[in-house]
């Protein structure tokens, strides 16, 4: 077992390890990058895309409804190219539950459908649910329709089947009650069964008590599937939006092998404690470059701009081989 040992700057500096490192040039997107008018851009889904960084991003106009923009960079940090209006629109007249937007995207290159997969939250009139479109070149999507009821989202598929059935992540809820991230199975994309909670939100004083959600999709590495997810925490002066760290297994990703019991990354820069919804970091993507493996995680400040940081997955796994198993009675 490799055991992660935090590493001080010298004798004085009893500060945390960072994980995940933040841009210099963060914000890396703002509105005002957009081609068009727009009042924020934040919680964008990514992906390799013609050997580019391709970003689906959701974008918010003054009505206070989101679509979707796609935006593509070289170099994954600057120079980003948009499409002169909105990539992916709500369609209320077709698909009825788009209603009042869609929002916060997840982005899953299916290897037996060779399309893309793009799991997205459409804004009902009862409540947030979850919706499918597919894609082979982010300009023509094939909407799938709403795929859970009200209310759910932060949903990502797996890349591929197991024995047979895909395997969605999604975060049901109900008032009154606490909000788990659950794991669901279908043959075909559209009926979904075998639903069970993945990974349960904790009690008491917990950064994660109550409310979690999935963040970014699931990023398969030779430990495991591992699991980028944010927690809640309602304080007097607020909600805190930070984020921890999963480890499900390979060929059963209903088993959680480890889990984080501290938060790793959270709001610390003006961009993220100060906006339209002030202290959120919220990720919807992350790449792994496979040649120096870094992991770029692409995530909203405050729900008003994009920020990106950056991590070493030998690191992100050795961390995880120091988390204990997940407990049920937290």
């Amino acid at each position: 077992m490799i055991t992660y040992t935090p590493t001080l700057l010298n004798s004085k500096d009893n500060s945390y390890p960072e994980l995940f490192k933040r841009n210099s040039q963060n914000p890396i997107i703002t509105s005002k990058d957009l081609p068009y008018p727009a009042h924020t851009i934040f919680n964008p889904g990514a992906t390799i895309f013609e050997n580019k960084t391709l970003l689906l991003a959701r974008v918010e106009d003054r009505q206070g409804f989101s679509h979707l923009a796609k935006a593509i960079s070289k170099d994954g940090v600057s120079n980003w190219i948009f499409d002169r209006g909105p990539t992916m629109n709500a369609e209320p007249n077709i698909h009825p539950e788009e209603r009042w937007g869609i929002e916060d995207p997840r982005i899953t290159w299916m290897t037996e459908l060779e399309k893309w997969a793009i799991t997205y939250t459409s804004f009902s009139r009862t409540g947030p649910l979850i919706s499918l479109a597919l894609t082979s070149d982010f300009i023509n999507f094939e909407k799938q329709g709403s795929i859970m009821p009200p209310d759910d989202k932060d949903a990502a598929l797996f890349p591929r089947r197991f024995n047979g059935k895909y395997i969605l992540i999604h975060r049901p809820y109900s008032e009154g009650h606490k909000a788990h991230i659950w794991i669901s199975s279908s043959t075909d994309l559209k009926n979904w069964g075998d639903h069970q909670i993945l990974l349960n939100a904790r009690n008491g004083g917990w950064w994660d008590a109550n409310k979690i959600g999935l963040s970014a999709q699931p990023l398969e590495t030779s430990e495991g599937w591992l699991i980028l997810y944010h927690g809640v925490k309602n304080t007097v002066a607020g909600a805190i939006y930070r984020l921890g760290l999963a480890l499900l297994d390979l060929e059963n990703p209903a088993k959680v092998l480890k889990r984080s019991n501290e938060w790793i990354f959270g709001p610390k820069e003006p961009y993220e404690k100060f906006g339209d919804v002030s202290d959120v970091v919220f990720p919807c993507g992350w790449i792994l470059d496979e040649h120096t493996s870094i992991v770029n995680m692409y995530y909203g400040g405050a729900d008003s701009c994009i920020g990106l940081a950056s991590a070493n997955l030998c690191e992100l796994l050795q961390y995880m081989h120091s988390c204990p198993e997940p407990c049920e009675d937290d």
